[in-house]
């Protein structure tokens, strides 16, 4: 399970990537024949299933566990490293700052804000945050302005040190307002996106890059976190963190005792589930749904999923630097099959991504990949990679200057629809004369395997965690001069031209007007780079036990889209 970090849209590398989409895949009641209805039905619409209820009818008291493939070495969620299980672990024990609706209506937490007033100065958007007397961290230390100012300060570009996957460089200053608990943002003109900011802050001790970028290594900082649940235990060498009530909190208590995160690879996840180890599990497939069948007492949730699968290409690597070998070996790869591997016996259609920045379902949505002239197409491909001068051996891989056009591509994870789709992606390459060799990885290194840029190809996916599509252009799309502003893009493709036009984008003040002019240029962006391909964008189903509720505690659970509740009241049904 993954998904975008609304962290701090100002930084608009709030985001986190995940394994694949086989983590937040789909499922079926039957698993067989056509497919399940329920799951059919999903296709192109939206659709959630979380189960909210009413505080008062959830019990006092419990544990929940839940498993995740990876839990990363770096636990701070504003930093480099981060995926969205650290995400999750953080967001259980700092301040949740504000919530969205499954639909996406914005909303500020009442424990730690009391008023959040937005207005336009001098043709600058301001945004006031005024913070709850109540709210104190761990430590005993008040929350106050401060903190507003040390996130803005580990991601305004002031810094170079700080390894951050953030850019709120569009902010010109965080400002003390009327007494220490008021913090007064200004940007730089309009903001469009201005709801996306501060959904987290820093604690005061976090005042140095240094701090920043090690703090977090292997450790989780239970006293500079606040919130309804602290930090119990956690062991990064078995995988284990637990939370428990915290007895500072101000607010409304947690209703459970503990929330628990396993690590354990995929397939370990469904024995887990099936032994009562743990409280839930992707049913991403057909098998694995079958696997759930016989057991009692459990609810499949199939909800409209915000995950997008990518296949992403290594531009800074010798045989991938043409552009054109690049588009290429992306139209060899048939998606359509990809994910009816992804959805084998579900029945489910309407799979296949257009976009990273807007869902199908979203008003502006448009298949900028298709509007950029991608298709299909080995014969296309073929006469590309002749016109860059790869010729066809004897084995049918192709050559040039003594050298096979070879890709190396890791995948991630045991889970077999992962793996099928591999095999998939190596036959469809070999009919355009490229050779693809697959390392399997654990899931554990995927993090670390990704980002140390090691690979030709490598597939990934993330879930979009707010419906703020065009505030996150440059972070997907920017080329590596942008810095940190294109800490999303994995594929080392783009243009200084390009980035100065995404960076414009910003400039619009109208939400929709902007969102449009992000879709033309997204489209622009795979015309002229071919650095990678969104693949599926599937529903999510995840089978629980019975009785389990408002599966919206962090907003990484794929089944309430881009919803998110109060943390404390996650728990188990009356």
């Amino acid at each position: 399970m993954g998904l975008r970090k609304g962290v701090f849209g100002a930084a608009a590398g709030a985001l986190a990537v995940v394994l694949t989409l086989s983590a937040c895949g789909a499922s079926g009641s039957k698993g067989a024949g056509n497919g399940d209805e329920a799951t059919k039905k999903l296709a192109n619409k939206f659709t959630v299933d979380w189960n909210p209820q009413p505080r008062d009818k959830i019990k006092d008291g419990g544990t929940v566990t839940i498993p995740v493939t990876e839990i990363p070495s770096q636990e701070n969620t504003m930093a480099v490293g981060t995926t969205t299980a650290s995400a999750a672990i953080w967001n259980w024990y700092n301040p949740q700052l504000t919530f969205l609706t499954p639909e996406g209506k914005w909303s500020y937490n009442k424990d730690y804000l009391t008023d959040v007033t937005h207005t336009e100065k001098g043709g600058n958007t301001v945004v006031t945050y005024t913070l709850n007397p109540k709210a104190v961290w761990n430590d005993g230390t008040p929350m106050s302005w401060k903190s507003f100012e040390l996130t803005w300060k580990s991601c305004n570009g002031s810094d170079s040190k700080y390894q951050t996957t953030g850019d709120c460089s569009n902010i010109t200053s965080v400002k003390q307002g009327e007494n220490n608990r008021q913090a007064v943002v200004t940007y730089d003109g309009p903001y469009a996106w201005w709801q996306s900011g501060f959904g987290a802050i820093l604690n005061p001790h976090i005042t140095n890059a240094d701090v920043f970028n090690n703090a977090y290594q292997n450790k989780l900082q239970s006293d500079w976190g606040a919130g309804p649940y602290t930090v119990d235990s956690a062991n990064f060498k078995t995988g284990r963190i637990t939370f428990k009530r915290n007895p500072r909190w101000w607010g409304n208590k947690g209703k459970l005792d503990r929330v628990v995160y396993q690590q354990m690879e995929e397939t370990a996840e469904i024995n887990a589930f099936k032994n009562g180890e743990v409280d839930m599990a992707t049913t991403a497939t057909k098998d694995r749904l079958a696997q759930v069948q016989s057991m009692s007492d459990v609810t499949v949730h199939r909800s409209t999923s915000n995950a997008v699968g990518l296949l992403i290409l290594n531009a800074d690597r010798p045989q991938l630097r043409d552009v054109n070998v690049r588009k290429a070996i992306l139209e060899g790869i048939d998606r359509t099959t990809l994910a009816k591997i992804q959805y084998n016996g579900l029945g489910y259609t309407g799979a296949v991504g257009g976009s990273l920045i807007l869902l199908p379902f979203q008003n502006g949505y448009s298949d900028s990949v298709g509007n950029a002239g991608y298709k299909y197409s080995p014969d296309e491909a073929n006469k590309l990679l002749d016109a860059a001068g790869w010729k066809k051996g004897a084995d049918g891989i192709r050559e040039k200057d003594g050298q096979k056009l070879t890709l190396q591509f890791p995948l991630s994870g045991d889970d077999p629809s992962t793996v099928a789709q591999g095999k998939a992606i190596i036959s469809m390459e070999k009919q355009i004369g490229v050779s693809v060799n697959i390392k399997q990885i654990a899931s554990a290194d995927f993090i670390k395997t990704l980002t140390g840029h090691g690979w030709d190809a490598f597939m990934s996916g993330f879930s979009m965690s707010d419906p703020y599509g065009a505030n996150y252009i440059c972070y997907f799309y920017c080329s590596k001069s942008a810095g940190q502003a294109a800490a999303g893009n994995n594929s080392a493709a783009g243009t200084k031209a390009l980035d100065t036009q995404m960076r414009a984008l910003a400039k619009i003040p109208d939400p929709m007007k902007q969102t449009q002019a992000a879709m033309k240029l997204e489209s622009d962006w795979y015309r002229q780079t071919w650095g990678e391909l969104p693949t599926t964008n599937g529903p999510a189903v995840v089978t629980t036990k019975s009785g389990l509720a408002n599966l919206a505690p962090v907003p990484f659970f794929g089944l309430a889209a881009y919803g998110s509740v109060p943390v404390e009241n996650f728990g188990w049904q009356k």
